[in-house]
């Protein structure tokens, strides 16, 4: 076999455990490409074959592409304002209750068209991409109409085609009551599940369908099973944001419709945590939003650990409980705030979230797996994790370009 290309002179960070090493390290090792895909990884005096295309990485780090699972990247305008009024003493809920919090941002972004909507992403985007995010999740959520949820959907499925990423989309219509359904909570439950899923669907314009539940300012558990119902009746795997505020049964919830993932769960029971992995549903943590919003409750990272919980780290971008386009930030985060290793946090960003979203082609770097890889000037694949605000990403390849 002739390789499309080879990466020579590098230091592999696979993600694919090995004689008791998490992290699967092959120093001064090589990765061939070919049609798109991962070929041959292994030690650089082992290469069984020539390419048509070396490129030398002079010692750098390899590591499988980043992939950041949960981002509300679409949407118009900010809520500074907001960030003022959480200085004075204002929580997350008082904000939300009094009309602002996602209801600011569903305003905005209602009076963008799509153009625009794609204008305003992309600079997040390309903060992203430069730390070597490779693959990402988009919601909706936004809109809370069927108008703007898809309008939001169709600009996040424009972006691959402007910038070399890969990208799912997430419908999130239930991510809050919008002012014309106010105080009918269950009414727009309906809504979404009856009309806007069934549309969405037949446009095909999203991956999967997220839910906000939260007995104080989202959605009940049985309002989120008519959401869910519905998206199976669609064909389409769900996802939750599940117990930020308390504990509302939420990762019980996820396992029981077997989710992709339920993403915050810092107040997730043991129970929760363990049903959740005994489905297979990823743990999604968010420790931008936990830092944003001033969260105090961690958590549960031991009783994930003991219940053998998949955990993923991501950015949770959106403008009002984080606007942090950094997944390298995520990472420090992730093991400075809730002790994570760093072998749990690298897995959070690469394999784990890869299964956050369902897809087993990436994540790893493997034979068979898509030549998806970031490339970092770094001493070890701590530093990733170490430094603050710092991006030593050197270069991206998509899909073995």
């Amino acid at each position: 076999m002739i390789f499309d290309r080879v990466w020579l002179d590098a230091n592999l960070c696979t993600m694919v455990p090995r004689d008791g090493d998490p992290l699967g390290v092959i120093e001064d090792g090589a990765i061939a490409a070919k049609d798109g895909r991962i070929a041959w990884v292994g030690p650089r005096a082992e290469l069984p074959a020539t390419a048509a295309e070396t490129r030398h990485c002079d010692g750098a780090w390899i590591l499988p592409g980043l992939i950041d699972c949960h981002t509300h990247l679409v949407f118009a305008g900010d809520r500074a304002r907001e960030f003022e009024m959480r200085l004075e003493g204002a929580s997350y809920e008082a904000i939300a209750k009094a009309g602002g919090g996602i209801l600011s941002t569903v305003r905005a972004t209602r009076e963008a068209s799509e153009d625009a909507l794609v204008q305003a992403a992309l600079p997040r985007l390309d903060l992203l991409l430069a730390e070597g995010v490779t693959t990402l999740e988009v919601k909706s959520g936004y809109g809370l109409d069927l108008a703007t949820e898809a309008r939001m959907l169709r600009a996040a499925r424009r972006l691959p085609g402007l910038r070399d990423v890969s990208l799912q989309t997430s419908l999130l219509a239930a991510h809050a009551t919008p002012p014309e359904y106010a105080g009918r909570a269950a009414d727009f439950a309906r809504h979404v599940a009856e009309e806007i899923i069934p549309a969405i669907a037949a446009e095909n314009l999203a991956d999967a369908v997220d839910a906000f539940t939260d007995s104080a300012i989202g959605f009940s558990a049985e309002q989120t099973e008519w959401v869910f119902d519905a998206a199976r009746r669609a064909g389409l795997p769900v996802k939750l944001h599940a117990d930020q505020l308390r504990d509302d049964g939420g990762a019980a919830l996820a396992a029981r419709y077997g989710a992709l993932s339920a993403d915050h769960i810092e107040y997730a029971s043991a129970e929760g945590i363990a049903a959740m992995a005994a489905a297979g549903t990823v743990g999604v943590l968010l420790p931008g939003a936990f830092y944003t919003i001033r969260e105090t409750h961690f958590p549960d990272i031991a009783a994930m650990r003991a219940a053998g919980l998949r955990m993923a780290l991501a950015t949770d971008l959106n403008p009002g409980s984080c606007p942090a386009p950094s997944l390298l930030l995520m990472l420090n985060m992730g093991c400075t705030l809730f002790r994570l290793t760093v072998a749990e946090a690298l897995a959070g960003v690469t394999s784990n979230a890869a299964a956050a979203l369902g897809l087993s082609d990436r994540g790893a770097l493997a034979p068979g797996l898509r030549c998806d890889l970031a490339l970092y000037g770094i001493s070890r694949p701590a530093e990733l994790c170490y430094w603050i605000g710092r991006n030593p990403c050197l270069g991206r390849v998509v899909a073995g370009r």
